[in-house]
């Protein structure tokens, strides 16, 4: 009995998390539009307005593709910016990686 609740209260928070991450990344299931797939331009601009704040322009071939996502989804919430401007920036770094 103890063990089948510990496997419910574990599920649960693995939903829960889920829930949370996916609320994090502003994902929506809806129909995609163009500006939720990221724009270049904007997330050129995005780039050097909003990291460079704290950062030194770094060459976009510095980190994969993979790790890029992995940095501006953990510096969304340090630097305050949007999902938006994360896939702009995003979009930004992997074409000119």
């Amino acid at each position: 009995m103890k063990t089948n609740l510990i496997k419910v209260r574990k599920t649960g928070l693995a939903s829960l998390f889920f829930a949370l991450g996916l609320s994090f990344l502003n994902v929506s299931f809806a129909e995609e539009s163009a500006d939720t797939k990221g724009d270049f331009a904007r997330g050129a601009k995005s780039w050097v307005d909003n990291c460079t704040r704290c950062h030194s322009v770094r060459d976009p071939k510095e980190l994969r593709d993979d790790q890029w996502i992995t940095t501006t989804f953990h510096m969304r919430m340090r630097a305050g910016l949007t999902g938006q401007e994360v896939r702009d920036i995003i979009k930004f770094l992997q074409a000119s990686n």
